[in-house]
């Protein structure tokens, strides 16, 4: 018979067969990464919905799964398409043009120079502007071909997760080594995060996008749609946010002598972006979950450096994916009940009896 000792051991290779397996498949899957994270986060925004058509509707599943793939195409993807596009087409007027984003920062910069004596704007500086100007276009054109494949990839995974809806909670429920109420925590957490990060970020983003556009096109600045566009990314930077475009463009506004539309755009960036953003995340408090704003920073830094643009979700939702192991681990392994206190006897130590008293010869 197979001693502990041994099925520790047994056990112990196995596990360690499975691990080396697993990290084989994931660096050869490195490549999809992408696209089956936005599968996965797709499925859960669109599980409601396709479980509305298959149980009320009666729709048959691969009909229902089909309608949902067209949906989430004209919901979430079209946008992201059309500010993309819009952002490589500005991008690339901007390369084969450089003086007219060089233009506007050497009036700042003269106007530095004039009031305050400081030079920022060297030819130094103009040439890594130009440099980084082309990059910039370079890796936009790399992301612009990447998102094709990636988009085809993540509506594969996509449509077999949600024919299959509600067969991989169950595998993950059967083989978790976790118990139900442990597994209930960990998907609602998981469904609260993605709320948060899939719908909450994007849709505050485009709010602001569009604010600023308004505002932009009203003080007549030429690059209104692309200034929007950048006031959309910024938002997803905590603390600093929409602030670190539309107050370069007022401070240039009032450089240029514009000084109501300098003050206009100050006073709406303050007051119509700002508490838009506190409106929208009051609308969502019951759906969104709490991101600490340190969570968000290194999501963005690390989605960007390894997901591209679509960093800016996935990056923050990993490390919340993350936090929620350690916290699951930490309740199912860590949690130690508190041991129970002895009773403490009134009488001293000389008067008490032993437990267990030797018997007398």
């Amino acid at each position: 018979m197979e001693t502990n000792q041994h099925y520790k051991v047994n056990r112990n290779i196995f596990l360690a067969c499975i691990i080396v397996f697993a990290l084989l498949l994931l660096y050869s899957m490195l490549e999809f990464l992408t696209a089956f994270l936005g599968s996965v986060i797709l499925y859960v925004l669109c599980k409601p919905a396709m479980h509305w058509l298959i149980e009320k509707r009666q729709w048959k599943k691969p009909i229902a799964a089909i309608t949902m793939l067209i949906a989430s195409f004209f919901i979430f993807l079209l946008p992201i398409s059309l500010a993309g596009g819009l952002l490589y087409k500005e991008i690339n007027i901007i390369v084969s043009n450089p003086q007219s984003i060089i233009q506007p920062l050497t009036e700042i910069d003269l106007f530095l120079k004039e009031q305050f004596h400081i030079t920022v704007m060297s030819i130094q500086n103009l040439e890594k502007i130009q440099s980084f100007l082309g990059k910039t276009l370079s890796i936009a054109l790399n992301t612009g071909l990447n998102f094709f494949t990636n988009i085809t990839m993540m509506y594969f995974f996509l449509y077999f997760l949600l024919v299959n809806i509600n067969k991989i909670e169950e595998d993950l429920e059967a083989y978790i080594p976790f118990n139900r109420d442990t597994v209930k925590i960990f998907g609602n957490e998981l469904v609260a995060q993605t709320v948060s990060n899939a719908i909450g970020i994007p849709l505050i983003a485009v709010i602001h996008g569009l604010l600023g556009f308004v505002a932009y096109l009203i003080t007549g600045i030429e690059q209104a749609a692309f200034l929007g566009v950048l006031t959309a990314f910024a938002s997803v930077i905590p603390v600093v946010g929409t602030a670190l475009i539309w107050i370069p463009v007022s401070i240039f506004l009032l450089i240029k002598g514009d000084t109501g539309y300098g003050i206009f755009l100050l006073a709406w960036g303050v007051i119509v972006i700002g508490l838009s953003d506190n409106l929208i995340r009051f609308l969502l408090a019951k759906k969104m979950a709490d991101v600490h704003p340190v969570v968000t920073v290194l999501g963005i830094i690390i989605g960007l450096k390894y997901f591209g643009i679509a960093g800016l979700i996935f990056g923050p939702l990993l490390i919340s994916y993350f936090l929620i192991l350690l916290k699951i681990y930490y309740t199912q392994y860590q949690h130690k009940q508190p041991e129970k206190k002895k009773e403490k006897s009134i009488l001293p130590a000389y008067l008490r009896f032993p437990l267990q008293g030797k018997k007398n010869k």
